[in-house]
């Protein structure tokens, strides 16, 4: 049996693992990013892979999954918000390090393969991941094949613009979808709620001690897991916001399933339940066509490095 190796290079760690061919990750191991280092980066991806190969013989090929947009010829990192590569030709440095052959894919295409081929979407044809963290990642299949678009940057789901004139998104435009439906978003109205000093949200501010830069979006969940009604509003606002934009992904794509991925998937009906309400509202033809379901990812923090492993094992034939 051959295996492959999956690197997962995020805004602050570098997570790698050996990936079987049915998904399971077999050891794995992990390091700090130098965000600020491209070379670094390179050295350091070498070396988890050259930790993880160890004595095996067995090791045919390495794929990583990059937080950032990826030329279609899959060499190139052209660009990413969190790191500094610009430009950055990171399938030659890494082969120049390493004996493997590697692939570079874009992290939510990487996580959104993962999750077709052995998770939430295993039975699907045709599926959309939307990653909710810090923005809105995404991740398309059609028809079993990766959506990367003309210059591989497509799937950027979380810059589909909904409200004109919108607030300022990290990528310099106004009222993109992550501005509204990601963790970022939430953590902000929870904030401002707090800052307010309305007696509304008295249980979000004992969880923060009273501060409200020091809440967190896991504290939200964690209070309206424990019944609280504002908490339980801000996470139906999110999961509103996350069901109108998947709509409109619909109305484009027509995928046959949903899949939610990200830390606030732990809210589970919290989030989707409003969400899936959502989605039947706005769908174009609701009540004439098969509604796709919305479904928490199944692969979690693992779904990029195994599906940049399985990407890699398919690009050699293994």
């Amino acid at each position: 049996m051959t295996v492959t190796i999956g690197v997962d290079i995020g805004g602050t760690k570098i997570a790698a693992g050996v990936v079987s061919v049915t998904g399971e990750i077999l050891a794995r191991s992990r390091r700090d990013t130098p965000a600020q280092d491209p070379d670094q980066i390179a050295h350091d991806v070498a070396a988890l892979v050259a930790e993880l190969s160890g004595p095996r013989s067995d090791v045919v090929a390495v794929g990583v999954a990059c937080a950032g947009f990826v030329d279609r010829t899959g060499s190139t990192v052209l660009f990413a918000p969190n790191l500094a590569w610009r430009d950055e030709p990171l399938k030659r440095r890494l082969e120049a390090l390493t004996p493997h052959p590697v692939i570079i894919e874009n992290d939510a295409n990487a996580a959104a393969w993962g999750e077709f081929r052995y998770g939430a979407a295993h039975e699907a044809d045709d599926m959309v991941l939307v990653t909710v963290g810090t923005g809105i990642g995404g991740g398309v299949v059609v028809d079993s094949r990766l959506l990367r678009g003309a210059y591989g940057v497509g799937g950027e789901l979380g810059h589909m613009r909904v409200v004109p004139d919108g607030i300022r998104c990290g990528c310099g435009n106004r009222g993109c979808w992550e501005v509204y439906a990601s963790g970022n978003a939430l953590v902000r109205e929870a904030r401002e709620l707090v800052a307010s000093g309305t007696p509304h949200g008295a249980a979000l501010s004992e969880a923060c001690g009273g501060d409200p830069a020091a809440l967190r979006g896991h504290d939200v969940t964690t209070v309206a897991q424990a019944g609280d009604a504002a908490a339980v509003e801000l996470l139906a606002d999110l999961g509103r916001w996350l069901g109108e934009g998947a709509a409109s992904v619909a109305a484009i794509l027509d995928p046959e399933l949903i899949v939610i991925g990200g830390g606030v998937v732990a809210a589970g009906d919290l989030l989707l339940g409003p969400a899936r309400a959502a989605y039947g509202r706005q769908l174009t033809g609701r009540g004439h066509r098969p509604v796709a379901d919305i479904v928490p990812a199944a692969l979690g923090n693992d779904a990029g490095l195994i599906g940049a492993a399985a990407l890699a094992a398919e690009g050699i034939g293994a």
